[in-house]
C-alpha cells in the first residue's frame, strides 16, 4: 500500500515445484508472424504501449464473424514498443497475475523454445485473435482455449519477468543476470506464505475484462506443458492505483484513496529517473526493462471496518470521502508535513502518507500498479479474506526494500494488514517486429 520501497545478500531460493517428467500433452509450437493482426499492432502507438482509444466495453461482434474490428481496434494496446506493455500503460481494472518454474526435465532449447511460442501467443491475444495453430484438427486439442472468442481484447496486456533463480546454473543465465535481481531480504512485519512467493517467471495479464485476462494466463500456461508448472496465481478485481493524471484514483478495501500520488507515467523524465533501467546496468539486453516487485499484502477487514472514522483517517493521513490531505481540501493538494495542531503534526507521524512520501524519503519513488484481492472467507473465524495484491515497477528494488523498512516498522497501518506473499522480477524491454522473448534473453 505504499506509495513508493533495496536488496542485501541473497537467500536460499525454495524447492521448485514440478519437477519430474513432462505432461503427455505435448505444446504446439507457434511459428511466425501473427498475420493479419499486424495491421491492428502497427495502428497502436505511444510509448510503453499506449491505449488506441479508451474502450472497455465487453462487446461481441455479428454473430459467426468473432469480435467487431472497430471494436478491437479501440481497445488495443501495441505489443511491439520501446518499453513493455503493462508498466506505463494506464492502469486496465483487472488482473491475472501467475509465476511459474521451469521443470527439471527442461533444457535451455526447451525453455527458449516455450518463450518464442509464448512471445507469439501474448502477441496474438493482445490483438483479440486466438492462439494461432491448426484448425479444426478434431484429432488434437484446440489451438485456443475459446472462452474469449467474441470479446474484444479489453486493453490486454501481457508482461512477462524473471526471477533470481532463473539466473542459477541450469540454462548458461548466470552471466546474464541482471546487477540488482536478487532474492528481497526479510523486511518488518512480514509472514511470508512461500506458496505465494518467489518463482522463475512470472506473467502479468491485465485487462478491462477479467474472461480476458485469465484466458491469456491459462493459454500460456497450456503452452508451458513440459516445461513450466505454475507456482502461484492471484486474480485481481479492481486497481489500486491510477497512473496517469486522466484516471481518476480508485479506492482500496478500506475505503480510501489509494495511490494518489503515483508517479504519472506519461512522465517520460520521472519514468526515466524512477522506473526504467538504463545505462548504468552492465547487462545491456535488460536496459529499458524496469524491476518488478509483488506483495499480497493481507488486510483485516473486520477489524478495520469497527474502528472509528477519526482514527482510520489518522492511519492514512487522508480524509475518508475527499481523499484530500488531513492539512488540504481536495484530493490532490501537496500535504503539509510541518502542519501542527499544538504540539501534534496535523499528518499524524506514523501516518502512511507521510512515512510514504517522497519528499520524506530522498525523493526515492515507485510506479504502482496494485489490485484488490480476495480469498473468500476463513472457514475458522468466518473474517473475509483479501487485501491488497501490490505491484511496482522501479529502476532498482532497493527503492520498494528502504521504503519498506520505514514503513514495516512505523506506519500506523501495520495493526491492519499484513504481507504474506512477495516476489522480484526483472521485466526485460520491449520487443522490436519479429524479435521474440527467447531471443532476448539468451543472446
Amino acid at each position: 500500500m505504499n506509495d513508493t520501497p533495496d536488496i542485501t545478500p541473497e537467500q536460499p531460493e525454495p524447492a521448485r515445484r514440478g519437477d519430474g517428467p513432462p505432461a503427455p500433452v505435448s505444446r504446439r509450437r507457434l511459428l511466425g508472424v501473427v498475420g493479419a493482426g499486424a495491421a491492428v499492432a502497427g495502428a497502436a502507438i505511444g510509448a510503453g504501449g499506449a491505449v488506441l482509444a479508451g474502450s472497455d466495453d465487453r462487446k461481441s461482434g455479428s454473430e459467426g464473424s468473432g469480435t467487431d474490428t472497430g471494436s478491437v481496434a479501440a481497445s488495443t494496446v501495441a505489443f511491439h514498443d520501446d518499453h513493455q506493455a503493462g508498466i506505463a500503460t494506464p492502469s486496465q481494472d483487472r488482473l491475472c497475475f501467475a509465476t511459474f518454474d521451469v521443470t527439471s526435465t527442461a533444457s535451455r532449447a526447451d525453455l527458449a523454445d516455450l518463450l518464442k511460442t509464448w512471445t507469439a501467443a501474448a502477441e496474438a491475444m493482445t490483438l483479440g485473435k486466438p492462439v494461432p495453430g491448426d484448425v479444426g484438427d478434431l484429432n488434437t486439442p484446440p489451438d485456443d482455449t475459446g472462452e474469449a472468442v467474441g470479446l474484444t481484447p479489453g486493453r490486454l496486456t501481457v508482461t512477462i519477468g524473471y526471477g533470481p533463480s532463473l539466473f542459477d546454473g541450469r540454462f548458461g543465465l548466470a552471466g546474464r543476470r541482471p546487477s540488482a535481481l536478487k532474492k528481497l531480504p526479510e523486511l518488518p512485519g512480514e509472514n511470508l506464505d512461500p506458496d505465494n512467493s518467489d518463482g522463475d517467471l512470472c506473467v502479468q495479464a491485465c485487462a478491462d475484462d477479467p474472461q480476458v485476462a485469465f484466458h491469456a494466463i491459462r493459454n500460456l500456461r497450456r503452452l508451458g506443458f513440459g516445461t513450466v508448472v505454475p507456482r502461484w496465481m492471484e486474480l485481481g478485481f479492481g486497481r489500486t492505483s491510477s497512473t496517469t493524471p486522466q484516471q481518476a484514483t480508485p479506492r482500496n478495501l478500506m475505503g480510501f484513496k489509494d495511490g494518489t500520488r503515483n508517479i504519472d507515467s506519461t512522465d517520460a523524465g520521472l519514468m526515466g529517473q524512477h522506473v526504467w533501467i538504463g545505462e548504468e546496468e552492465p547487462q545491456r539486453w535488460a536496459r529499458g526493462g524496469s524491476y518488478l516487485v509483488s506483495r499480497k499484502i493481507k488486510m483485516r477487514m473486520e477489524q478495520w471496518d469497527r474502528d472509528r472514522l477519526g482514527d482510520q483517517q489518522n492511519v492514512f493521513g487522508r480524509y475518508k470521502g475527499s481523499g484530500a490531505p488531513l492539512t488540504g481540501h481536495q484530493e490532490k493538494d501537496a500535504p503539509d508535513f510541518a502542519a501542527k495542531d499544538g504540539s501534534e503534526y496535523v499528518i499524524p507521524a506514523d501516518s502512511h502518507i507521510r512515512l510514504a512520501a517522497h519528499e520524506n524519503n530522498n525523493g526515492l519513488r515507485i510506479l504502482r500498479r496494485g489490485f484488490s484481492y480476495t480469498d473468500g472467507i476463513d472457514p475458522e473465524t468466518g473474517d473475509l479474506l483479501g487485501g491488497l495484491f501490490f505491484i511496482a515497477f522501479m529502476k532498482r528494488p532497493d527503492q520498494f526494500i528502504t521504503l519498506q523498512r520505514s514503513l514495516g516498522a512505523h506506519d500506523a497501518l501495520n495493526e491492519y494488514i499484513q504481507h504474506i506473499g512477495s516476489g522480484v522480477f526483472v521485466s526485460p524491454p520491449g520487443l522490436a517486429a519479429g524479435q521474440d522473448w527467447g531471443k532476448q534473453l539468451f543472446g
